[in-house]
């Protein structure tokens, strides 16, 4: 039966070319797939040309790259308002699977928007703080919230997804000074800083790094760990894997890159070597210990595997893990495909041994 009409099967027929390849993605990962994948290793340890040799690719892992692939193209239509742009890719959640287990409420911070997630018997005592990707200017806290309740249920914590002011409404530094508001929330409510990890994919990758370095500066109580996937760090977009992997990344382009840099700087005076935004000339010392994680095809691997070098000259304990054939913005398959699930499980097993445990009620 063709997919088109098995997708009729699940629900009303889109009613847009745009809307039908959407339904297509959710028939596509409906399929289950568990084929064999290599593990995650740390490109200081391992050669990446010798797991390819080893590897297969799970047919979620393929679908997911068509799905990016397909919304890539769509999106590329000249024709389309900012808040039309915002609501397709808004339909990426469609990716990842329901984590069972998991609740959700929306909470107001003093004006800001933002999500909990709570799996069932979680420690209420530990936080993950999590920014969404996006580039500034697109995706919200919905999207990022099945894969976070995926990670927080394998961290064995509540997560507090932040829905962050974006671009170009609202420039540098809206954001950081928003992650900062939501941190200093956490710690009004009885949270310590020693029981927050603070989390972020894509731009907020970055962010989760700036927050830290914005309470080092301060002289406030830092949090526990930083868990960056991902990673946008350079406002250059000088490193080589920005051509080398352009037909391999489904989801970023170069110039989509130079849009979301544009709206978040432009007109700001902030110089794209700036290191408040460009973490390749941040001042690194001092931070928690950082876990990285990137999809083998993304744009940002050489920056990502640039600014864990950073951070470790710095003594900062660093650790760094590539998912096989992994997309950019990879945990957005949390739950269908094997890789990320494999992935997130580590994810969970670092939070759990970086957060201090104090098992409790709520704050």
């Amino acid at each position: 039966m063709a997919v088109d009409e098995q997708f009729k099967k699940l629900g009303p027929q889109p009613q847009s070319e745009t809307q039908l390849q959407i339904g297509r993605a959710v028939y596509w990962f409906g399929l289950e797939s568990r084929e064999v994948h290599r593990p995650y290793d740390s490109p200081f340890q391992n050669s990446t040309a010798k797991r390819r040799q080893e590897s297969m690719v799970s047919t979620g892992n393929k679908q997911m790259a068509q799905f990016f692939a397909s919304m890539t193209e769509r999106m590329s239509r000249t024709d389309l308002d900012l808040a039309t742009i915002r609501d397709v890719y808004e339909n990426l959640h469609w990716a990842a699977s329901e984590p069972e287990g998991v609740c959700y409420a929306e909470v107001d911070i003093d004006g800001l928007p933002a999500l909990w997630c709570v799996p069932t018997d979680c420690d209420m005592n530990r936080v993950l703080l999590h920014a969404h990707g996006g580039g500034t200017v697109i995706f919200s806290m919905n999207l990022d919230r099945k894969a976070v309740g995926h990670i927080a249920k394998a961290a064995g914590t509540r997560a507090l997804v932040l829905d962050y002011r974006r671009s170009p409404e609202h420039k540098f530094p809206a954001q950081i000074e928003d992650m900062e508001k939501a941190y200093h929330w956490l710690l009004a409510k009885g949270i310590r800083a020693e029981n927050i990890a603070v989390t972020g994919q894509s731009i907020g990758g970055n962010f989760a790094v700036s927050l830290a370095i914005e309470l080092r500066n301060k002289g406030v109580a830092m949090p526990a760990a930083i868990l960056s996937i991902s990673g946008w760090y350079d406002m250059e977009l000088k490193n080589d894997t920005i051509k080398s992997n352009a037909k391999n990344d489904k989801l970023l382009t170069r110039p989509i890159l130079e849009w979301f840099r544009e709206a978040w700087l432009g007109g700001t005076d902030n110089a794209w070597d700036d290191p408040r935004v460009n973490l390749l000339y941040a001042d690194l010392a001092g931070l928690p210990p950082i876990q990285v994680y990137y999809g083998e095809h993304e744009l940002f691997v050489g920056e990502i595997i640039e600014f864990a070098k950073r951070a470790k000259d710095a003594g900062v304990d660093v650790s760094i893990h590539s998912v096989s054939d992994g997309q950019h913005n990879f945990i957005l398959g949390a739950g269908r495909v094997p890789e990320v699930d494999e992935a997130i499980e580590q994810m969970g097993q670092w939070l759990r041994s970086s957060l201090s445990s104090v098992k409790g009620r709520a704050a």
